[in-house]
């Protein structure tokens, strides 16, 4: 899962997004309402994260609520805000917030109600994805193979999620940095390569991961027809 977090407070941001990271939650921050519309129109984020009364010049949050809701981009928006008046949460939903959440909070609450919104976004897909042998539990975290139970890092869970969801399709090493880690990711980093390696050691043989030579990564699901037959 990939937030923009538009957060006036450089301190409260940085919590905010290195407790999301920890959570295995990439997160992007914009300090003011012109840096989020131009980090929008550049990257595809799953939940934009509105501080309510980010300050001018530029766009305010509620301004930026409303370009998101008229792109048709269907970004959930989850609007963080000091007021805790009803009247105050009714004009931010009627603006096209799809969660809201009062200063202070706790991080453990935002983590969840993020994943909420996530879970609500692709109600379509299965909430258990399974491929070639593979049995990946979003909500849970957890992963199988062949039936037996493998633990993975954070790190590990998020790229693999970006592989399964591909369903064999080839994934760059640049849109996995794009997609698992965030935008302050060094492009030139080995980060993609050494934790698909660790990755592929601890999912086991036979491999499953394959490598595109100058291309990218994919789950090979030709290997389950391989094993059965």
């Amino acid at each position: 899962m990939r937030v923009l977090v538009v957060e006036d407070e450089p301190y409260l941001a940085e919590a905010i997004r290195d407790g999301l990271r920890l959570e295995a939650i990439a997160a992007d921050i914009a300090g003011d309402g012109d840096t989020a519309l131009e980090l929008l129109s550049v990257n595809a984020y799953d939940i934009a994260v509105l501080d309510r009364g980010i300050p001018g010049p530029g766009p305010s949050g509620d301004e930026i609520a409303e370009r998101i809701v008229a792109s048709r981009s269907g970004i959930p928006i989850l609007m963080l805000t000091a007021a805790d008046r009803i009247d105050d949460k009714a004009t931010g939903f009627e603006l096209g917030a799809d969660d809201y959440v009062t200063k202070p909070f706790e991080l453990r609450e935002l983590v969840l109600r993020l994943r909420a919104l996530n879970r609500r976004r692709a109600h379509s897909r299965p909430p258990v994805r399974e491929i070639a042998g593979l049995r990946l539990d979003s909500f849970r975290r957890e992963v199988y193979r062949d039936g037996r139970y493998v633990a993975l890092t954070r790190k590990q869970f998020a790229v693999l999620e970006v592989l399964v969801a591909s369903e064999g399709g080839v994934i760059s090493a640049e849109e996995l940095l794009e997609r698992a880690w965030d935008g302050n990711a060094d492009p030139f980093t080995n980060a993609v390569r050494i934790t698909v390696s660790a990755l592929r050691k601890r999912l086991g043989e036979p491999r499953i991961i394959a490598t595109i030579p100058g291309v990218g990564y994919r789950i090979d699901i030709g290997q389950e027809a391989a094993d059965r037959g």
